[in-house]
């Protein structure tokens, strides 16, 4: 697990916080005299603190274990190894990696998902009301005319009409089904909101739209978002902080506007380079070699070691942990500071 650096507490609890969260798949072998396949190790080690109300991004190139790790949260898949302490609306702490599937259930309407793709996760079956009710149906939390009132109030506040409530998903464009699947994903009023590529499918300026709607609906539910994006300028935007993820561990873990004023590990300046920029006179700097490292052969040391140009001796042989950097800042893993998982900033 990653030393967790000394540091003041935060102000207030966080509502969520992950320590040496792993994922790995163990690979079968095929044919007779087939080997074992060996593990895919999508997840290693994952730590990081997320404060109520905060947005907390969650970056990389696909493959880095973006989606891997938020559905290990939320346990859609059972992790590994690791802790999920998660503080319920009571006030008490669980550690969701630990809990048996029957327990869970209880806790499912604190904490929810909005999907990447507003088509597919849509039952076609179903009308809207059929969609956003389900779930209060599933929990026992409302029934009759009090089901129907919460689905018209949540309807309402995600900017659909109440009369659209008979439709069903294939009446509706890509950012109307989306609102759907945001009132879907709230209409429980959870304290904890995965919105894993919440608006990549849809048009740019449908995207802004969504994302003025969950910034409100924030503000009005005090929602807390981890957010899985690919879009840097999206991210940019919309999170307080943003964690790189590289082979399934977090790189870099910083404010957001630090983080893109001053990048650290070789790796962010790389994705950042990658963004293009409304000026032709700026030339993108992306010019990383290989592809992203593959969770079944992991190579030694740093991962990112093949590809990175400040590489030297000690990156090829020991992995960096990620560690607060500078040493005025506090703890990566909450609170304002920031760490880096680089041996360029270990001064150990």
């Amino acid at each position: 697990m990653n030393e967790q650096p000394a540091c003041s507490p935060p102000a207030a609890p966080p509502l969520l916080s992950v320590r040496g969260l792993s994922k790995h798949f163990p690979n079968s072998a095929r044919g007779l005299w087939a080997r074992p396949a060996g593990t895919t190790r999508a997840v290693t080690d994952v730590s990081f603190d997320l404060q109520p109300g905060e947005t907390l991004g969650l970056v990389g190139e696909s493959g880095s274990g973006k989606t891997t790790t938020v559905r290990c949260i939320l346990r859609a898949l059972a992790p590994t190894a690791g802790q999920v302490f998660f503080r319920k609306t009571d006030g008490g702490t669980v550690d969701l990696a630990a809990l048996p599937e029957g327990a869970l259930k209880p806790l499912r309407p604190q904490m929810q998902m909005i999907f990447q793709d507003p088509f597919s996760s849509l039952n076609p079956r179903m009308t809207v009301a059929q969609i956003v009710g389900e779930p209060l149906a599933i929990h026992g939390l409302a029934k009759g005319r009090e089901r129907e009132d919460r689905v018209d109030d949540i309807l309402r506040k995600v900017g659909l009409k109440p009369e659209l409530r008979t439709r069903y998903p294939h009446a509706f464009s890509g950012g109307q089904r989306q609102r759907i699947g945001i009132a879907r994903a709230l209409v429980m009023r959870p304290s904890f909101v995965v919105a894993d590529e919440a608006v990549s499918a849809l048009d740019v300026s449908v995207q802004a739209q969504v994302l003025n709607l969950l910034k409100d609906l924030q503000e009005e539910f005090h929602l807390t978002y981890l957010f899985v994006a690919h879009n840097l300028d999206v991210v940019r935007n919309f999170c307080d902080r943003v964690a790189v993820m590289y082979a399934g561990r977090i790189v870099e873990l910083a404010p957001t506007a630090a983080l893109f004023a001053d990048p650290k590990h070789p790796y962010t300046q790389a994705l950042l380079g990658a963004v293009p920029w409304p000026d032709p006179d700026v030339k993108m700097k992306f010019d990383l070699p290989g592809e992203v490292a593959d969770p079944n052969r992991l190579p030694p040391g740093c991962a990112f070691h093949p590809r990175c140009p400040e590489c030297f001796a000690r990156c090829r042989a020991h992995r960096p942990e990620l560690r607060p950097l500078g040493p005025a800042a506090v703890r990566a893993e909450g609170g304002s500071g920031r760490g880096v998982a680089c041996h360029l900033y270990d001064l150990s």
